[in-house]
């Protein structure tokens, strides 16, 4: 191989690297707008709920939360 060639196959590695790294970049950016629409917290978590009003965690049995008083989800 001249050197000639190696030049060109360089430059071809070196322009899929920088066309991969785009377009990673680009799907994590669109995972993160996808997320960003949804609620952070699980309606339930390892036998506690969370309010969706003021955010305090309750035992799953609880109908009201405990520090807004509001009815809780499920």
């Amino acid at each position: 191989m001249d050197q000639t060639t190696q030049l060109v196959l360089l430059i071809a590695a070196a322009a899929l690297g920088i066309v991969a790294t785009l377009a990673m970049l680009r799907r994590q950016r669109h995972e993160r707008e996808i997320v960003g629409r949804e609620t952070p917290y699980a309606v339930s978590s390892e036998g506690q709920k969370r309010c969706p009003s003021c955010g305090s965690y309750n035992a799953w049995t609880d109908r009201n939360c405990v520090n807004c008083k509001r009815r809780l989800p499920g």
